[in-house]
């Protein structure tokens, strides 16, 4: 006789009793590990993983207790914890707790979002969010649309692709030297010609060195800004950007992954101002938004522009389904399947507002104040600069690359702290991304403690 298959995630008695498994598990793993990181470093991680794990595909189960409780614990464990205090290197948000419940109830429903019989109310529901987000973006526009995507990367090559779809493949793309790798990615994946690239010597694009390149190309162009970038967290001028290309008969793309949630802000999001006046825009609300990942989205100004995605398979979206009522969905990504990962932003949106979610942005970008208050008065450390939105460049006074590179990897060896890295002035910098609005006072004052203490090993 056989043995009775595993339950389900729809059953909520098993679902339970795991779920508290996984967070006893969780934090034993935080506890063990003590710190942002794992200390020992790659192999000290790997050992300790492929100790956990055994042989990878047993011929015999452990059973879902033990294996959930094991392999859960080691990745706590071994994990660069984004919501501890000292864990500050990248663009990588601790979620909320509220927002991570959400997309458990997301995994246990398991919606497919490629459908409308697959997925009836989380459709309904993303139709109904994107709409208000992407209203966020263009406050003037009709009826703006935005489509769910996985972050950054999709939702660039997204807007190169629509962009190509309306002027063939004589486009030619303009970024600044300061645009995200994505853009030369989405370039090259879509057969594109190599991106034209404008200096940025002070960090953002100049509108009058954008000028001379766009009067050196040929053909329709799509201008690449950048809304927070990925190094130090700049804006582009993007008034003056918008009105050069509007000179120069171009069309306006914004990356807004990292800044677009600065719209939230009352008292910061005039920043954005001329954000509007793009075709389309990128914003990822796994940054400045405290959502699992993913939660991307590519806002457009004219839904018309989605109607190159439209796309046929009589299983999923039949004309006369569609022609009978039923949402075709086929045309909201190039993915088939995907997540309703519009849940969890609903219910945080749902649950603390435009005003709630601005003060969390309110809260970092005072912290990146903060900190570069505190580098200001540290006489063995230098300031790139003010802060933009969250980032702060530091680094010991008189130190070389190679001894900034060496602090930093020391750092993450220890397990003690997690800071970045990035270039500017011609030199390298140690890289602050505050997205936790946990962080305290103390908590600043310990990286730049750390990062004194290992200047004079």
């Amino acid at each position: 006789m056989r043995a009775a298959p595993p339950p389900l995630a729809a059953d909520p008695t098993p679902l339970s009793r795991f779920l508290g498994t996984a967070l006893d598990a969780l934090r034993e793993g935080a506890q063990t590990r003590g710190g942002p990181l794992p200390a020992g470093g790659p192999e000290a991680v790997a050992r300790r993983v492929r100790e956990a794990l055994g042989e990878a595909l047993p011929e015999r189960g452990t059973g879902p207790d033990e294996a959930l409780r094991t392999l859960v614990r080691v990745l706590a464990e071994g994990a660069a914890d984004p919501a501890h205090p000292l864990c500050a290197a990248h663009l990588h948000t601790p979620p909320l707790a509220l927002a991570a419940a959400a997309d458990l109830a997301a995994s246990a429903l398991n919606p497919s979002m490629d459908s409308w019989d697959q997925a009836p109310a989380a459709s309904a529901l993303e139709a109904a969010v994107t709409a208000a987000l992407a209203a966020e973006v263009f406050p003037g526009a009709a009826t703006p649309d935005a489509l769910v995507t996985t972050g950054g990367t999709e939702s660039n090559q997204l807007a190169l692709l629509l962009a190509r779809e309306r002027h063939g493949a004589a486009l030619r793309t303009v970024v600044g030297a300061n645009a995200h790798h994505s853009l030369r990615r989405a370039a090259w994946l879509l057969g594109l010609p190599e991106p034209v690239t404008v200096p940025t010597p002070n960090g953002t694009l100049d509108p009058a060195a954008l000028a001379e390149a766009l009067a050196r190309t040929e053909g329709p162009v799509l201008v690449a800004a950048t809304a927070g970038t990925t190094d130090e967290g700049l804006i582009d001028p993007l008034p003056q950007l918008a009105d050069t290309c509007a000179a120069h008969n171009a069309e306006l793309h914004v990356d807004a992954a990292y800044g677009g949630p600065v719209l939230l802000s009352r008292t910061h999001r005039h920043l954005l101002d001329g954000l509007d006046r793009a075709r389309t825009v990128t914003v990822d609300l796994h940054k400045l938004g405290w959502q699992p990942a993913a939660a991307g989205l590519l806002a457009v100004r004219d839904p018309a522009d989605l109607a190159a995605l439209g796309h046929t398979a009589a299983y999923l979206n039949a004309d006369d389904d569609t022609e009978a009522g039923l949402p075709d969905l086929l045309g909201r990504s190039l993915r088939t399947t995907r997540r309703p990962d519009i849940l969890k932003t609903a219910v945080t949106l749902r649950a603390l507002g435009r005003t709630g979610l601005g003060a969390l942005v309110d809260t970092c970008m005072d912290l990146a104040q903060d900190l570069a208050d505190l580098v200001e008065k540290a006489p063995e450390l230098d300031l790139r600069a003010r802060p933009t939105l969250t980032t702060v460049l530091f680094r010991p006074t008189g130190a070389d690359d190679k001894a900034v590179a060496t602090i930093r990897r020391a750092l993450l060896t220890e397990g003690r702290a997690v800071l970045g890295r990035a270039e500017a002035d011609g030199r390298l910098w140690l890289k602050a991304t505050l997205l936790n609005p946990h962080t305290t006072p103390g908590d600043l004052a310990q990286i730049l403690t750390l990062v004194e203490g290992s200047t004079h090993r």
